[in-house]
């Protein structure tokens, strides 16, 4: 039986407990999971691409199959690379389902053969995103629970608290 391998990609800046979720609850679905972070020149991300990679290796260490990769470019010109065809995405709430409705979509145009699967992130995740939970610590919020135990630890670091 050929192995089930999706991709899931985002700028993980940092990785939240929603995320987790997400691939918690993908590799239920799938044998294994490439967690793709996508190297964007556009976004200033506080961690780097390393930071990031170690991390979620850290939160996730207890999976043996998840795969931790970083890409520039086309997302479907990198899930063709690991010969696969699915994208593993998480949505919190509309706006985040009209913006991969979108992008689902191009990517579809772009390469018919790859498919996009969806994941609603569990309910008590719907409120976080990275980009708030950088702004909580940025101002000394307790952030633990919201985010893996190392991801806490360096954006105290990065804080300075």
């Amino acid at each position: 039986m050929c192995e089930k391998v999706a991709v899931y990609p985002g700028t993980f800046d940092p990785i939240t407990n929603g995320h987790i979720s997400v691939v918690n609850r993908g590799l239920k679905i799938f044998d294994k999971i490439i967690i793709a972070i996508l190297i964007n020149p556009q976004k200033r991300p506080l961690f780097s691409v390393e930071e990031r990679i170690m991390m979620i290796k850290e939160s996730l260490k207890d999976k043996p199959n998840i795969e931790v990769d970083s890409y520039d470019g086309l997302l479907v010109d990198y899930v063709a690379r690991k010969n696969t065809n699915v994208i593993l995405k998480g949505l919190r709430a509309m706006s985040d389902f009209e913006y991969e409705f979108q992008m689902a979509l191009m990517n579809r145009k772009l390469n018919r053969e790859i498919q996009s699967v969806f994941l609603m992130t569990d309910y008590k995740w719907f409120y976080i995103s990275s980009t708030i939970i950088k702004e909580a610590a940025r101002f000394g919020a307790d952030i633990e629970g919201l985010v893996p135990p190392i991801v806490c630890k360096k954006l105290k670091e990065k804080f300075n608290y």
